[in-house]
């Protein structure tokens, strides 16, 4: 019996050592999601409306054919950048959902349009289904028209990652977020912070793999 005592004692250690290595990488990951929601938070703040050739409006849900109230929202300050000349051209993105008629980037447009803006200053991309895709394909639709600076339009706690995004994609590209946005109580932005602050850092950890 007393032959086995320090075989016990070196294993009842190893669980100990393991167990303080798994609070701590727990400690560590709890540190940095707080850090990360901290920072996306006060990103949120940041605008930055200043000339650009075009904006580009993150596409949303659409609803029987009409924006959103998340999306109207968007799209609603694009207009207001436009009416004010911060920009020249409005970039809709979203694709089609398999119950949509109309993708989300032609319903935005047909709002645009009733609300006043000319056909010729409104392009769009039908193909993005996520925020990476809707501002690679804004990209390139920017360049097929000759455009090289944008404001990026989006909910203001969905800024901070899609300006990661934008900046990866190589856009010159500045934060202009709605100003009324759909997620104006407590109650409504802190399960999109929550979203915002796992799906931020999957993106950063799938990076070495893109």
């Amino acid at each position: 019996m007393m032959r086995n005592m320090p075989a016990r004692e070196a294993g009842g250690r190893r669980k100990r050592i393991v167990i303080r290595v798994l609070l701590g990488l727990m400690g560590i990951l709890l540190i940095y999601t707080i850090y990360v929601g901290s920072t996306i938070w006060n990103y949120a703040q940041r605008i930055v409306n200043i000339p650009a050739d075009a904006a580009i409006v993150l596409g949303a849900a659409v609803w029987d054919g009409k924006p959103s109230p998340v999306f109207q929202g968007r799209i609603d300050h694009a207009l207001w950048l436009y009416d004010r000349q911060f920009v020249n051209k409005l970039i809709f993105t979203g694709g089609r959902s398999s119950e949509d008629e109309l993708a989300e980037s032609e319903v935005a447009r047909q709002y645009a349009i009733k609300h006043g803006v000319p056909e010729s200053d409104i392009l769009i991309e039908t193909a993005s289904r996520i925020t990476e895709q809707n501002l690679h394909y804004a990209n390139k639709v920017g360049d097929s028209a000759g455009l090289s600076s944008y404001l990026i339009v989006s909910d203001p706690l969905h800024m901070k990652r899609a300006m990661m995004m934008a900046e990866d994609l190589g856009l010159e590209a500045n934060p202009s977020p709605a100003s009324q946005s759909a997620y104006q109580s407590l109650r409504s932005r802190v399960p999109f912070l929550i979203r915002e602050v796992f799906y931020y850092v999957g993106y950063q950890l799938a990076a070495p793999f893109r």
